[in-house]
C-alpha cells in the first residue's frame, strides 16, 4: 500500500468515526431520559390533591420550565 493510499484510508476512517460520533451524540439518550423523568414528575404533580400552600403550583411551573429547557437542548443539538 502506498503512502498516499494509507493517508486516504486514514482520512476516511477519521471522517467515518467523526460522523458516527456525531450521530451518537445527536441522539442525546441522557437528555431524552431526563425529559421522560420530568414528564413523569409533571404527571404525578398534576394528579396530587389541589395546591399545597402554593408549592404544588410552583413545582409544576418549575418542572414545565425544566421540560422546556431540555427540549431546547435537544432541538439545539439537532440543529448543529
Amino acid at each position: 500500500m502506498t503512502m498516499q493510499t494509507c493517508l486516504a484510508a486514514g482520512a476516511l476512517a477519521v471522517s467515518l468515526s467523526l460522523t458516527l460520533l456525531g450521530a451518537a451524540m445527536a441522539e442525546q439518550p441522557k437528555m431524552h431520559g431526563a425529559l421522560t423523568h420530568l414528564q413523569a414528575a409533571r404527571a404525578a404533580l398534576e394528579q396530587t390533591t389541589p395546591d399545597k400552600s402554593g408549592h404544588r403550583k410552583r413545582a409544576l411551573r418549575q418542572v414545565n420550565k425544566a421540560i422546556d429547557s431540555v427540549q431546547n437542548v435537544i432541538a439545539s443539538d439537532r440543529a448543529h
